[in-house]
């Protein structure tokens, strides 16, 4: 049986159109002025800026290590070594640090995550470490005159349950192969200081 060229046409038409309508159906539909909106404020603040690369221009590496750390004012400080690697992460978007070394003759080891906070228009950063269970979180600004680094933190207070500690960390770039990181906390009003680590990049 012969299908003439003309009626062939008809049917293949007929098969093919409901489909091309199915096909326009299923496709979303543009998004509303508010939709897009709402994407271009998420777009902004997940976009990896300056801060961001700054912060792993100083700061990624493998860092030798020295702290000095306070009881009080009239006890001089115990020092000790250690290492501590910071990785950039999530696209740079974070900088990951990773610190081992010893407290008081005990294995210490912390982690911790700084990175720029588009939204807020401040640098974040959060630690913690195998003697607490807590987590620091603070919130700080740049300086690039003093290229140092102001962050100000807060934990709870093991010796004050339900209270929490505040603290003030600077993060000095000397240069691009040493840094120098400080912590005062706050008793009773009064800025002590607790701890001063010297970093020495590794070559």
């Amino acid at each position: 049986m012969k299908v003439h060229r003309a009626t062939f046409v008809v049917l293949l038409a007929s098969l093919t159109l409901p489909l091309t309508f199915a096909t326009r159906a299923a496709e979303p539909p543009a998004p509303t002025p508010e939709q897009q909106a709402m994407m271009q404020a998420w777009e902004k603040a997940a976009r990896v800026g300056p801060e961001h690369k700054r912060l792993a221009e100083q700061l990624a590496g493998n860092w030798t290590t020295r702290q000095s750390m306070w009881i009080d004012d009239k006890t001089p400080p115990a020092q000790s070594a250690g290492r501590s690697v910071h990785t950039p992460i999530l696209d740079g978007r974070q900088i990951r640090m990773d610190f081992n070394g010893d407290f008081q003759g005990q294995p210490f080891e912390g982690t911790g995550l700084m990175g720029y906070d588009n939204v807020a228009s401040q640098y974040v950063g959060t630690w913690t470490d195998n003697m607490v269970t807590g987590i620091v979180v603070g919130q700080g600004q740049y300086d690039a005159g003093k290229r140092t680094y102001t962050m100000h933190n807060v934990m709870s207070d093991p010796m004050h349950p339900g209270q929490q500690t505040r603290m003030r960390e600077t993060l000095q770039v000397v240069d691009a192969d040493h840094l120098v990181q400080e912590m005062f906390e706050n008793h009773q009003g009064k800025e002590v200081r607790v701890l001063r680590i010297e970093y020495t990049r590794e070559r």
